[in-house]
């Protein structure tokens, strides 16, 4: 019989670094599922030449209650022996448009909020659950931001976000320390990327988003990593042997 593989979910794997990284995990053998608003025809393409095991799941994240409760029924039904490791990276997010909070639609900041944090815990919650009884090394990785560390004019729904998401990876990494097979967790800040994010930061009104010529610098100067590249630090990261050592992590520091 062959070797197990290993499972690998990614939220948000139809594009920008989700994509890069369901791409690179599917050229290393691993059965990955993407989830997403809408199926990438790329990575089936990718996956069908290659022979490689791919399942996207086409699920709204911002009803996170349901997100969560489907991904915990799937893996519930999986039988963990299968498998040599599972991880979950819950990399998907929504960005407001760039201005002050009391010009941000209420409507777009909840469901930034919903997309970004909410959904990222309750599927952190399901997957712990669902894999709690599972004989194999668990991971968790969150894809945060330095803006979650850093405050920005601007930008208060997305720092808020990724500040939640670092400070829950904290408190769940202590739950995870205390068991026996407990999961590991980091909330890790992949580096500036040339996303459809950065896009939005550079041409925003540079009245409502002070910022916005850091940005325009950032792309002119040559100092943003495309999606693959970012993919295979933020990687590289993951599969570091101290991994979960540092609950809140940025790869430039690594």
């Amino acid at each position: 019989m062959p070797p197990p593989s290993h499972l690998t979910i990614i939220t948000g794997a139809s594009r920008g670094l989700g994509a890069a990284l369901a791409v690179q995990r599917l050229h290393e053998g691993h059965h990955v599922i993407g989830i997403a608003r809408h199926a990438s025809p790329e990575l089936a393409a990718l996956a069908a030449a290659r022979g490689a095991s791919l399942d996207q799941w086409g699920i709204d994240l911002a009803d996170a209650v349901a997100a969560a409760q489907a991904l915990a029924s799937r893996l519930v039904a999986q039988d963990g022996s299968a498998w040599a490791s599972a991880t979950l990276v819950n990399n998907a997010g929504v960005v407001t448009p760039p201005g002050p909070l009391d010009a941000t639609p209420l409507g777009d900041a909840s469901t930034a909020l919903r997309v970004g944090l909410e959904a990222a815990m309750l599927l952190t919650a399901a997957f712990l659950h669902a894999t709690d009884t599972w004989a194999l090394p668990r991971k968790v990785l969150n894809i945060s931001s330095g803006l979650g560390r850093r405050a920005m004019a601007g930008s208060a729904v997305y720092c808020a976000a990724k500040a939640g998401m670092d400070h829950f990876t904290r408190a769940v990494a202590l739950e995870q320390a205390a068991r026996p097979n407990g999961a590991k967790l980091v909330s890790l800040a992949p580096g500036v990327i040339d996303t459809d994010m950065q896009t939005q930061l550079r041409s925003a009104d540079a009245q409502r988003f002070p910022e916005r010529e850091r940005f325009v610098q950032l792309q002119r100067l040559g100092q943003l990593d495309s999606p693959a590249q970012a993919a295979r630090k933020v990687l590289a990261y993951l599969d570091r042997p101290d991994f979960g050592q540092a609950p809140v992590a940025d790869v430039r520091d690594a």
